[in-house]
């Protein structure tokens, strides 16, 4: 179907609305459920292939580097933004978290997204909501561990947006490791049909992980935050001299960090790659996770050893 036989199938649907330019529809930008799975049913139908990246908003280079890969690997390409409140825990504040949709609206705009979802929350849990999707194991660790119920939050709203927009790929950033092994366990367990692609972790030139939360920090904190990229360094830096003890390994990353007044150590973690249990001993596929706090921004970074 072109892109006025898109105009002509939803002219008469007034939940949507339209980014354009003269004479073309850039994006399709839907806030109901029932419209994006009626869009949906009509690509696969098609015999389209859909691509889907869910966020958060506030978007960043790395955001925008999921979209780029998100347009490779399918014909359709649908990114969600949607601020979840089930992941907030009761000390974190929701109504806090950076938002500037028209900003996002117009990157995506850029990049060639074909629909933008951007539901609201009354739309995604109405009145009554009840039910919610949990990942036993893989949610209490690391980050889980410190932040009860966010994994809970992050797999219903997944399982929710994979209903949806009936993807047949979907494509997570591997900076949220946990997250992204949650999901993939998630989708094996629920049988969903949808493929789990991790994307790269995407840096600024001086090694600083991208992400939303950066907004949150000052000069000096900006500063400060390069310790945790530093502290990922000096691990490989061991395990590339031969160093294979997990004890050393952390030790020297807990040292990195503890060098820098501004920042405080959550946890870090050498840890299985598929079932993040902690291990002893380096080898290949372990993950080396961190969470560190920085002022008020609660930063995480990690790296997946090759050896």
């Amino acid at each position: 179907m072109e892109w006025w036989g898109v105009i002509a199938q939803y002219s008469n649907t007034p939940t949507l609305r339209y980014s354009i330019i003269p004479f073309f529809v850039v994006m399709l930008i839907v806030e109901r459920i029932e419209e994006m799975r009626r869009w949906s049913d009509a690509e696969r139908r098609q015999g389209r292939k859909i691509a889907f990246v869910p966020t958060m908003g506030f978007l960043h280079e790395g955001h925008l580097s999921l979209v780029c890969d998100g347009k490779k690997r399918g014909d359709r390409l649908v990114v969600s933004i949607f601020v979840n409140p089930q992941q907030f825990t009761p000390q974190e504040d929701f109504s806090a978290y950076p938002r500037d949709f028209g900003r996002d609206r117009e990157l995506l705009e850029m990049a060639g997204a074909d629909v933008l979802l951007h539901p609201s929350v009354e739309e995604m849990y109405p009145q009554g909501y009840q039910t919610g999707v949990r990942v036993e194991n893989l949610s209490a660790l690391l980050c889980g561990a410190f932040r009860p119920g966010h994994f809970h939050g992050v797999a219903t709203v997944v399982a929710k947006l994979f209903n949806i927009v009936q993807p047949h790929v979907a494509i997570f950033g591997c900076k949220d490791f946990q997250q992204l092994q949650v999901i993939r366990r998630m989708a094996r367990d629920m049988s969903f049909t949808v493929e789990i692609v991790g994307h790269p972790t995407v840096r600024e030139p001086d090694g600083l992980a991208m992400s939303s939360r950066n907004a949150y920090l000052n000069g000096a904190e900006r500063q400060a935050a390069l310790c945790l990229s530093q502290s990922l360094r000096a691990a490989e830096d061991l395990a590339r001299d031969g160093e294979k003890r997990a004890s050393v390994i952390l030790v020297r990353v807990a040292r990195e960090i503890a060098n820098e007044p501004l920042a405080r150590l959550e946890y870090a973690s050498l840890c299985d790659g598929e079932t993040l249990a902690e291990i002893d001993e380096l080898r290949d596929g372990a993950v080396l996770a961190l969470a560190v706090w920085i002022g008020k921004a609660r930063l995480i970074d990690n790296i997946v050893f090759q050896l």
